[in-house]
């Protein structure tokens, strides 16, 4: 017997008797079902186009079916008629694959080739009109940052500040590592799998009724954009807090009209490519997001920078304030959850967006524990500041399938310690802080250690790089500041391995999937790191003569770790061997431990998060 609850198939409309044991009807509560028939469509053909034919419909998967002349007219107000219930339901590595569809150029750094009669920034307005989301996205209280570095940390922290003083928060950063769910928070938690395949769907479908050869499918950053103001929007969160994907002025998320505040975190040089080969070009588009007498945050900036900030504030008649970093004093013994000395600017920054949002919402002196003490951090900055992440930033991840098999206490005796210090720095700056970070963290107070040999609570200490970044950044311009860095705290590094990523730029993964991790073809890259790396370390002229004739290997070679050569390096094919191959090494050894610093990619550090957490 048929169910018609929630559904919109009127009885009589299609005969009864034909419908056989596996047919079913489609919810009108599914995403992709929830406006009309053709929307359907587009769920199942995800990168083709919708194909009607007379009498019947051709849907790609499901078969085809008879229908009468009175359903198809009345096909914008009914749902579908299908044989296969499974196929109602898009798989979230199907909707992955929808994402990948949507991914224009072969590698990172790549200019998009898209029709040219619209600009980006027309073409996400145009998106957003589809979509209706022009006066959704104006109703949202929207904080707004952008910068080089930073960014991320700056809108982590205001997520959680916010989060504690009481309000609905959303969230929207990017890249992600492992699930592009990362992108959307929801009061402080990755969005649910189920609400993202509800507003995924929902946005591709009415999207992709709407393409034309002029208007195609959005690429892919500009989707998430337009997605994430999507689930704001239908979320009614208080505030949403929005993190610039590239530059500012003709960033995808440009389109915000009305920000609540907008912050600029600290500037460098990244991304020349596409912002330009000097600061204050780079700070010409970052500054892009002020909007007219929308009260803006910054700090401290390279003088070139700063300049540009300011010419454009006063044009704009924007109050522009310079922030201070945070003073620890005023923590209250509160340590900061993201770690680094460079995070108390962030914090900073942060801390003057919140209170500028909640001023201006009229909310600040509803948590002001006692007025006029507008001095003193309230509490619940305190706790946000306390308890905002940031997944790949100054994380510290110690691998538990080293002693996975062992109780604590066992593990310490019959196998050494693997630790894993990730930081996604790709830009000279962030390196930089990266290093300071890093030989912070792994100080200990015992005997000085010796070019990344040492002995530390009776174990023998190991300080390994790990590194890989883009063929479009310059090494040359990341790892002397590496190396000098960590030096001038005393941290030196044993070896260093040069090895490719397994994520591929041109598919977009869930975190269930597993990398195949089959070794490129060309490891030139990583094989000129490591000649840079060489150069650093030992001079040019004592540079093996023979390194360019080396066959890279899918783990370091034998005995890699024992030879007492100081910053020895190699270049290896395979991330999930060299992995498995660190964990071999501190298993059978029980007096070892190792401290791999992975940095150099984002991209990097989300594979290897991906393969320990497997």
């Amino acid at each position: 017997m048929l169910n018609y609850k929630n559904t919109f198939l009127r009885p009589g409309l299609i005969d009864n008797s034909s419908f056989r044991k596996k047919e079913l009807i489609v919810p009108s509560r599914l995403a992709w079902a929830t406006s009309c028939f053709p929307a359907c469509l587009a769920v199942v053909d995800i990168v083709g186009s919708k194909k009607f034919h007379s009498q019947q419909i051709s849907l790609k998967g499901f078969g085809v079916r008879e229908v009468s002349s009175l359903a198809q007219e009345q096909m914008e107000t009914n749902t579908v008629v299908v044989e296969n219930a499974d196929h109602l339901h898009p798989t979230y590595e199907t909707t992955m694959e929808a994402l990948s569809s949507l991914i224009t150029t072969k590698r990172r750094g790549d200019v998009q080739t898209i029709s040219n009669k619209y600009s980006k920034l027309e073409r996400m307005e145009m998106y957003v009109k589809i979509l209706g989301l022009e006066e959704p996205i104006g109703r949202l209280k929207i904080i707004h940052v952008a910068g080089t570095k930073g960014k991320g940390s700056t809108c982590s922290f205001c997520e959680a500040i916010l989060r504690e003083s009481g309000f609905r928060t959303g969230l929207f950063t990017s890249p992600h590592l492992i699930d592009v769910r990362e992108r959307f928070r929801l009061d402080g938690q990755d969005i649910s799998e189920e609400k993202f395949l509800h507003y995924f769907w929902e946005c591709w479908n009415q999207l992709k009724q709407n393409i034309t050869d002029d208007l195609p499918m959005p690429p892919l950053f500009q989707f998430l954009t337009v997605l994430a103001f999507k689930i704001f929007a239908c979320e009614k969160v208080d505030v949403a807090i929005i993190e610039v994907g590239l530059g500012g002025t003709r960033d995808s998320t440009n389109v915000i009209k009305n920000p609540v505040v907008c912050g600029v975190s600290p500037l460098g040089m990244d991304h020349m490519e596409t912002l330009g080969d000097t600061l204050e070009q780079i700070a010409s588009h970052k500054a892009g997001i002020l909007k007219p007498h929308v009260p803006a945050f910054t700090v401290a900036q390279p003088s070139e920078a700063m300049g540009v900030l300011q010419q454009k504030a006063r044009d704009l008649m924007v109050p522009l304030e310079v922030v201070a970093p945070l003073d620890r004093s005023n923590l209250k013994g509160t340590e900061l959850s993201l770690s680094g000395d460079h995070q108390f600017t962030n914090a900073g920054l942060a801390s003057a967006l919140c209170k500028s949002w909640l001023q201006s919402t009229g909310n600040w002196e509803k948590i002001l524990q006692h007025p006029g003490e507008e001095d003193n951090i309230p509490d619940a900055f305190l706790r946000g500041l306390q308890t905002a992440r940031l997944s790949g930033r100054a994380e510290i991840v110690r691998d538990s399938a080293v002693s996975s098999c062992a109780t604590a206490s066992e593990a310490e005796n019959t196998s050494g310690d693997l630790v894993f210090y990730l930081d996604g720095a790709h830009s000279p700056e962030s390196i930089e802080a990266c290093a300071r970070w890093f030989s912070s963290a792994v100080k200990e107070k015992t005997s000085k250690e010796v070019w990344g040999n040492g002995n530390v609570n009776g174990k023998t200490s190991k300080k390994i790089l790990l590194f890989n970044c883009m063929d479009v950044r310059d090494p040359q311009s990341l790892l002397p500041i590496l190396v000098d860095t960590c030096a001038s705290s005393g941290t030196h590094f044993a070896k260093a391995i040069f090895v490719p990523g397994i994520s591929s730029y041109t598919k977009v993964t869930s975190a269930s999937s597993v990398p195949s991790g089959l070794p490129p073809k060309d490891l030139s890259w990583q094989c000129n790191l490591q000649r840079v790396w060489e150069n650093i370390i030992h001079g040019k002229d004592a540079v093996n003569k023979n390194l360019e004739a080396r066959i890279p290997d899918s783990v370091p070679p034998r005995r890699f770790l024992d030879n007492d050569a100081a910053g020895c390096s190699a270049v290896v094919s395979s991330l999930p061997m060299t992995i498995n191959w660190l964990r071999d090494c501190v298993k059978k050894n029980p007096s070892l431990r190792i401290q791999v610093l992975v940095t150099g990619s984002l991209h990097l550090v989300g594979d290897v998060l991906k393969l320990l957490r497997r």
